[in-house]
């Protein structure tokens, strides 16, 4: 149930008997030889689809620009400030706040977003502090990460041990592939090194990682991988979403 699919006249009847809305929110940025510059939006945006469609959740939007400076030394990437970013969730959540959407749930695909998300949940709530209205319902926001529930997690060992990696990891390109087969790359490629140290900007980090990975084995990654990671985070989003609007 997209809303950008929806007119103003049936969203204004779903919010009649509902208030939830999940959101997905990724990057725009590198992922190695053989990811999509569009993975870290693709996953989540598929998953939530996935969830969404059982449980009759609206989905919002796709935020498919994130926060990626260190990305920047590579052709295609973008990026958003983070003061930017905090920006854009801030008045995307208090636009649909408006009109009776009350509960947020952030399904995020791209760990550099994470610090700029729960700073803008904290610029809401703050602003809605501020401005004492008892009778403006409460604003409630979650943000999870597609990758982060258990079941998810036991998979990604289960098919690639200790090279998934931490960027371009074969996990978030298996999902790529299941949901776009027709746009899987090949490359020849040697096992990534492992993660030397921290990087600070975005030349640094392409000389400590040249072709973009971290750590990851992206040539390990399988559509039908792709599949059962895709639907065992898509099921543990069910349950988490559909607590998170019992909670008072």
């Amino acid at each position: 149930m997209r809303l950008q699919l929806k007119t103003w006249i049936e969203v204004e009847e779903y919010l009649k008997t509902r208030n939830g809305i999940i959101i997905p929110i990724g990057s725009t940025e590198q992922h190695g030889p053989i990811g999509l510059i569009g993975t870290d939006a693709i996953c989540p945006e598929v998953i939530a689809g996935m969830a969404a469609d059982e449980i009759g959740a609206m989905i919002g939007p796709t935020i498919s620009v994130g926060m990626a400076q260190h990305h920047l030394a590579f052709p295609g990437s973008i990026a958003l400030r983070p003061s930017t970013l905090i920006a854009v969730i801030k008045d995307y959540v208090l636009s649909l706040a408006r009109n009776g959407f009350e509960r947020f749930y952030f399904l995020n695909g791209h760990g550099g977003n994470i610090a700029s998300v729960n700073a803008a949940f904290s610029e809401i709530h703050s602003e809605r502090s501020f401005e004492k209205n008892s009778a403006r319902p409460a604003i409630r926001c979650r943000l999870a990460n597609w990758f982060q529930f258990d079941a998810v997690k036991a998979l990604s060992t289960e098919f690639y041990a200790d090279r998934e990696g931490s960027h371009a990891t074969p996990s978030e390109v298996a999902v790529t592939q299941f949901a776009y087969p027709d746009y899987i790359k090949t490359a020849e490629m040697e096992r990534a090194p492992d993660r030397l140290r921290a990087f600070q900007d975005a030349e640094d980090y392409r000389a400590i990682h040249p072709d973009g990975r971290i750590a990851a084995d992206s040539f390990l990654a399988k559509p039908e991988h792709g599949r059962r990671l895709a639907e065992a985070s898509a099921e543990a989003i069910k349950v988490d979403y559909q607590a998170f609007l019992r909670e008072s």
